[in-house]
C-alpha cells in the first residue's frame, strides 16, 4: 500500500497511529513504504541502509523475490485452514528443517515468544511424565531474553526489565545464573531441575556469544544428570551466526531448540523441533494453535530457508561478519568492546557515549540500526551485505559518534 494511494499525507498516518494504537515503541519518524534487498525506501523514495532487517528477521533480503513469489502462488490456492487437513508447506518445511538441522521433530507456532513458551510446555511435562511431579524446574541465564509471554518472560533473566515490571508474580519454577559460567549453572540446578536453557549468543542482553567451554560444559552436564538442554535460536537461528543454527557451530546438539524471525523471511512464523524422545511429550490435547503452520507462512518459510541455504548465506554471514567486526573495531572512536559472531554484531562505547543517541544519528543519516543498553548498539543485517555495504556503515556509525563529542 502506497501514501499516494491513499489520499493521506504522512503526518495524517502519524495522527491516526497515535490516536488509535497502543505505542510500546520508540518509533522511526518515517514511513516503510517499501523495501528490497538490503534497503528500505520511506514514502518519499528515499532510501535507508538496513543494518537491523526488521530485528533479524529478512535474512535472505528485503522482500526476497523467491519469497515473494511463494506467498503469491499459495495465498492464491488456500490462505488458511486449521490442523485437521494435511497441507503441502506444513510437510515440506518440515522435511527440509528437520534434515537440515538434524533433528526429529517439529511443532509450528507464530512467533518466537510462542515457541519458547512452547519449548518451556514440552521440557516441563516431559519432565513430570518421567520423573515426578516436581520435575519441572529450569535454570536459565542472568541477562538472557526468552520473550514476553508469562513463562518465556518468566525465563527471562532479568527482573528489572520493562517486559516483567508491573504485571506481578513471575511463573514459578525458573532459576537464573551468570551466563558463560559453568560452574554457576550447575550449582544452580536442583534434585527437581528438568533442563537448562540458554541463547547460544546472547542478543538483547548485549551480544554476548556462548564460549564453546560453556556451551558443551551444559551439553555434557545435561547428559550426566538426566536433563535436557534447550536452545533459544529465535535470533540467532537460520545462517545468521555462519551455520544454518548457532548450536552447529560448537557442535552440540539440543534436546529441544526454539526458532522464528529468519524461518519466515518476513512472515510470521515460530516452531520448536525436539528429539523424538522429548517430542511424545505433547500428546493430543496437550498443546496447540490455530494459526501455526499457517500454510502461506510455511510456503514462505521453505523459500527463505532454500534461500538461506543455496546460497551459502550462513558463508556469508561468518565472512561479512568478521570483516565487519574487524573494520568497526579499528576505525570507531570510543569503542570499549566490538563483539559477535556472524552478522549478529554489538559496539559497546564507553561511558561519553550513548547508543541510542548513535541510533538516532544513524537514522538521520539513512543507516537504520538498534540500541541495547545504555552505551551499545547492534547491527543484524540481511544476510547478502557486502563489504561495500559494511563500510558504508561504519562511516556512518563513525560519523555519527564524532557528532555526538
Amino acid at each position: 500500500m502506497k501514501l499516494n494511494d491513499t489520499g493521506l499525507t504522512a503526518q495524517d498516518i502519524k495522527d491516526k497511529v497515535s490516536k488509535y494504537m497502543i505505542e510500546t515503541y520508540e518509533r522511526f519518524d518515517f514511513i516503510a513504504e517499501t523495501a528490497k534487498e538490503q534497503y528500505i525506501y520511506d514514502e518519499k523514495g528515499e532510501a535507508y541502509l538496513d543494518f537491523y532487517a526488521g530485528i533479524a528477521v529478512n535474512s535472505a533480503g528485503n522482500c526476497n523475490e523467491k519469497v515473494v513469489e511463494a506467498v503469491k502462488d499459495q495465498v492464491s490456492d488456500i490462505m488458511h485452514t486449521f490442523n485437521y487437513p494435511y497441507t503441502i508447506p506444513q510437510a515440506l518445511l518440515a522435511e527440509k528443517v528437520c534434515t537440515t538441522i538434524g533433528m526429529d521433530k517439529i511443532f509450528y507456532q507464530n512467533s518466537g515468544t510462542e515457541a519458547n513458551e512452547a519449548m518451556i510446555k514440552m521440557a516441563r511435562k516431559y519432565g513430570i511424565e518421567k520423573y515426578g511431579p516436581n520435575k519441572y524446574h529450569i535454570v536459565t541465564a542472568k541477562m538472557g531474553f526468552h520473550g514476553r509471554t508469562f513463562g518465556a518472560m518468566s525465563a527471562t533473566g532479568q527482573p528489572g526489565n520493562g517486559c516483567q515490571i508491573g504485571f506481578g508474580p513471575m511463573t514459578y519454577g525458573f532459576s537464573y545464573a551468570p551466563y558463560n559460567d559453568l560452574q554457576a549453572f550447575k550449582d544452580a540446578c536442583t534434585e527437581n531441575t528438568i533442563a537448562i536453557m540458554v541463547e547460544p549468543v546472547q542478543g538483547e542482553g548485549g551480544v554476548h556469544p556462548a564460549t564453546k567451554e560453556f556451551l558443551c560444559g551444559l551439553r555434557e552436564f545435561c547428559d550426566e544428570n538426566g536433563m535436557l538442554l534447550l536452545i533459544d535460536e529465535v535470533q540467532t537461528g537460520w545462517c545468521r551466526t555462519g551455520a544454518p543454527m548457532c548450536f552447529m557451530n560448537y557442535g552440540i546438539k539440543p534436546d529441544i531448540v526454539s526458532m522464528a524471525k529468519a524461518l519466515g523471511g518476513g512472515m510470521p512464523i515460530g516452531a520448536i523441533c525436539a528429539t523424538e524422545e522429548v517430542a511424545k511429550a505433547f500428546s493430543m490435547g496437550s498443546h496447540g494453535t490455530t494459526f501455526g503452520g499457517h500454510p502461506v507462512s510455511c510456503a514462505a518459510a521453505l523459500a527463505e530457508v532454500n534461500e538461506l541455504l543455496d546460497r551459502d548465506l550462513a558463508g556469508n554471514a561468518k565472512k561479512i561478519g568478521d570483516y565487519f567486526m574487524k573494520k568497526l573495531a579499528a576505525e570507531l572512536p570510543h569503542v570499549k568492546e566490538v563483539r559477535g559472531m556472524g552478522l549478529l554484531v554489538g559496539v559497546e562505547f564507553d561511558d561519553s557515549i550513548s547508543g541510542v543517541e548513535v541510533k538516532h544519528e544513524c537514522l538521520h543519516r539513512h543507516l537504520l540500526i538498534t540500541a541495547i543498553g545504555a552505551h551499545m548498539i547492534r547491527m543484524i543485517p540481511p544476510l547478502i551485505v557486502t563489504e561495500e555495504d559494511c563500510d558504508k556503515a561504519v562511516a556512518i556509525i563513525k560519523e555519527s559518534v564524532e557528532a555526538l563529542l
